[in-house]
């Protein structure tokens, strides 16, 4: 016992020895593993990106147009990003792409080791079985985030390092909420889908909060692979990557087993956006997106995440295009059938040449293209694309007699073999009654031909000049031309208001008596004498000014531009903004000057309101990313809106600081005269049938090349003008008033529906009194045709019997001062 007792000294000494040698190869090895991880991060650290620049993340966020009722129009983009922050993204979203992608985000230090340590193991698994497979989930969401915004997605040893470095130095910036805000907004998700908010949307039609906690799983499960869990083309896939991320929400406790079960029993379906939230309204987006870039630029509009909510009210829009393609259709159709858009030759497979057939730009969205099979005396068989087959009945092809030129047609159509013939590619639109109301059967068709003319529509509010409803040609697909804004077009006799409000505001009134003869005027040495003529070669001599304006008589609207003198109409035009610059001949007063439809349209809105200068806009207010407004069309000051209590004052009063461009007594005498023109005048076979208060005046140019109606409501104004784009006559017997004021009348009938018969304002200084409307003079007892006429105080026919002397109007040939007319006189 004692010996024992000696040598445990010993053994003491050679354990304290082994720990003593264990401690410093420990400490070593410690000090070696500290010095290579401080050479790995010097090493490897030199150079990398500057991780400080994910404090301010504006990534390239998609533009957003609205309407004035906040439904979508389109959107501009880059990469079609809609920004979320991270509180307003739901938990259960956040909680799905934890599962799937990093299930210990929360608590790792920027990389995840044990999930790079089993990343490992399975990679050297897959290299001793020979494959070469690339090292798959050793990347935490941190490390993600690090290839997105600084180093890219290149595999390599170095690079993968350097990622992790970079993670590291993230996570001890930034916060994890931080670092999760910047994935869920940069990951791509396939489907054109950059960031989480807009993949909901186009996945499945849905915002963040409504998706369910399958649809949430699944969008973060496809960021392992977008292309590869297409749930379309691999559906199988799609639902096991799906059902995998819903067992790891349920192993990590995010999900209830029932949750899980009722998860995994949802189908995937993905949904496209609704049609209904966006509205067709190609040429008035394309009008809002060159405003957009001509104010900030190409990069703002297309990465500056703008919302921009426009005055467009997808209402009026629906029916000002509805409007203007049955009003082209219908004028396209009475000049008759062009023929199919190709034929298949004989003893082909009709079908199969149908399928690959690519449709011709124009075609609408109801039509069908199909392939004419066979041809009775009655009606033609056409096959459809869907194999189906249908009837064109003889009722439906009468219309279409052959186009001949000049705008002619051929014969009646007696027989279907007259029109079509097997073989011949058409298209054709479904339809279930006749013209008289008879019912058709099932898998009847109507023939249908897209118009080869053109035209545009635009409605504005007279008293704010915010765009209403805007259509710039028959089919944006076929042409994106607006012509609505970029069309110059001689606006005719639509442009006669300004002459006469000119005439109005020289002291005349709506009884001045003009002489409505021939008229010759010398153009001087060499040139031939100028020949102004009426529409309709016909003359009513000495009439008062209402029933010129109505009849839309030229040669009393030139007689009226020389007493007036070119010189004021010019003034008038050029201020209303009827045209830009008027050349001071008597040709011009006829219209003959071209101008747009947008610039019409805010001329007769200047007349409606009493004169206030009106700009036109598309665009009520722009908000940048941050939501900030730095734009709004309204910018009139309200000093009283800022009051913090109600103390009983009265509501706050908005001044108007608008340019007062005309006498508004005068301006409503041009309107009343205006309103005469849809009773008695050239509108009043089509819009003079309507029960509100409406006003206008047709236009059509020489030769018909160009036909207008511009007419208004006293609280809505609209023009509508047609034409061929490269412009020719549009055929006898066609005016304004026979195409043009028929789209107005269904625009405006649809869009008053629901409004009150509110009459026409009337200023002060003036009065309403009874005169014969033949003559102008007092109405006496017997007269026919009696009418109130509007006259400024103290010029009625009570008052005085001329305000300007009828001679001056009566010479046949005023003046041999040379004028410059345009080619021809216009109506």
């Amino acid at each position: 016992m004692a010996e024992t007792k000696r040598k445990l000294p010993v053994l003491d000494k050679r354990m304290t020895r082994w720990l003593m040698a264990g401690f410093l190869v420990l400490m070593i090895g410690v000090f070696a593993a500290g010095a290579g991880a401080i050479f790995v991060f010097y090493h490897f650290g030199k150079g990398l990106p500057d991780y400080r620049q994910l404090a301010t993340y504006n990534p390239p966020v998609m533009t957003r147009v609205y309407a004035g009722d906040g439904r979508l129009i389109t959107e501009y983009a880059v990469e079609g990003r809609v920004f979320v922050p991270l509180e307003a993204i739901p938990r259960r979203v956040i909680n799905a792409v934890v599962a799937s992608e990093d299930q210990r985000f929360w608590s790792h230090p920027g990389v995840d080791p044990i999930g790079l340590t089993r990343a490992v193991f399975a990679a050297v698994g897959q290299k001793l079985i020979g494959s070469d497979r690339r090292m798959a989930g050793a990347s935490s969401i941190t490390q993600q985030v690090a290839q997105m915004f600084l180093i890219g997605r290149e595999y390599s040893i170095d690079r993968k390092v350097r990622e992790a470095v970079l993670s590291f130095r993230i996570e001890q910036a930034y916060t994890k909420e931080h670092i999760m805000e910047l994935y869920l907004n940069q990951a791509y998700f396939g489907y054109a889908s950059y960031g989480i908010a807009s993949a909901a949307m186009n996945y499945f039609n849905k915002s963040l909060d409504e998706l369910t906690i399958g649809e949430a799983a699944y969008l973060a499960g496809i960021l392992k692979g977008p292309s590869n869990y297409n749930p379309a083309r691999y559906p199988d896939a799609a639902r096991d990557r799906r059902d995998y991320v819903i067992g790891r929400m349920q192993d990590d406790g995010y999900i209830t087993r029932d949750e899980e079960k009722a998860a995994r029993a949802e189908v995937i379906t993905t949904r496209k956006r609704d049609e209904t939230e966006q509205i067709v309204a190609e040429h008035f987006a394309e009008e809002v997106r060159r405003d957009l870039a001509d104010r900030y630029g190409s990069d703002t509009l297309y990465k500056g995440g703008l919302a921009v909510r426009t005055s467009l009210d997808p209402q009026l829009q629906k029916l000002a295009t509805e409007a203007l393609r049955k009003g082209l259709i219908g004028y396209d159709r009475r000049h008759g059938w062009r023929g199919p858009f190709t034929r298949f030759k004989d003893g082909t497979d009709f079908a199969e040449q149908l399928r690959k057939f690519e449709d011709p730009a124009g075609i609408l969205p109801t039509w069908e293209t199909a392939v004419v099979s066979d041809v009775q005396n009655d009606k033609a068989t056409v096959a459809l694309r869907d194999g189906s087959h249908g009837t064109i009945p003889l009722a439906e092809l009468r219309w279409a007699r052959q186009a001949l030129p000049e705008q002619h047609v051929g014969a009646a159509v007696s027989a279907a073999a007259q029109v079509l013939h097997p073989g011949d590619v058409v298209a054709v639109e479904a339809v279930t009654a006749n013209s008289e109301g008879v019912a058709y059967p099932e898998k009847f068709y109507g023939l249908r031909q897209v118009p080869n003319i053109d035209g545009a529509i635009v409605a504005l509010d007279p008293f704010t000049g915010r765009v209403r409803a805007m259509s710039g040609g028959f089919s944006y697909a076929r042409s994106q031309f607006n012509r609505a804004t970029q069309a110059q077009r001689q606006p005719g006799s639509s442009f006669k208001p300004f002459v006469y409000l000119a005439a109005m505001e020289s002291g005349f009134t709506p009884s001045t008596l003009v002489l409505d003869a021939p008229f010759v005027m010398d153009q001087g040495p060499g040139l031939p004498k100028w020949k102004p003529s009426n529409y309709t070669d016909e003359y009513l001599g000495r009439a008062t000014l209402r029933i010129g304006i109505e009849k839309s008589q030229n040669l009393m609207t030139v007689r009226l531009a020389q007493a007036v003198g070119m010189d004021k109409v010019a003034e008038v035009a050029e201020s209303f903004g009827a045209v830009n610059k008027l050349p001071h001949n008597l040709a011009a007063s006829l219209g003959a000057e071209s101008t747009t439809v947008l610039q019409m349209v805010t001329a007769y809105g200047e007349l409606v309101n009493g004169g206030k200068k009106l700009t036109p806009s598309l665009i009520d207010r722009i908000q940048d990313h941050n939501g900030k407004t730095i734009y709004k069309h309204n910018v009139r000051s309200c000093e009283a809106c800022a009051a913090e209590t109600w103390d009983g004052q009265g509501p706050p009063e908005l001044k108007d600081t608008r340019e007062q461009l005309a006498d508004p007594a005068s301006i409503y005498q041009v309107v009343h005269l205006l309103e005469g023109v849809v009773q008695y005048g050239t509108a009043a076979g089509s819009v003079g049938q309507l029960r509100w208060p409406l006003a206008g005046k047709t236009g059509t140019s020489n030769d018909a090349r160009d036909v207008w109606f511009i007419g208004f409501s006293p609280n809505l104004v609209a023009g509508v003008f047609v034409g061929f784009d490269e412009p020719r006559s549009m055929g006898p017997r066609e005016t304004g008033g026979s195409i043009a004021a028929p789209i107005f009348r269904d625009f405006i009938q649809a869009a008053l529906k629901d409004e009150p018969k509110t009459p026409f304002r009337v200023p002060p200084g003036i009065s309403l009194v009874r005169v014969n409307k033949q003559t102008g003079r007092p109405a006496e007892p017997g007269d026919a045709r009696v009418i109130l006429e509007a006259f400024k105080t103290g010029t009625s026919p009570f008052d005085q019997q001329s305000i300007t002397s009828d001679a001056d109007l009566l010479i046949d040939n005023p003046t041999n001062t040379p004028q410059q007319p345009a080619a021809g006189g216009l109506y």
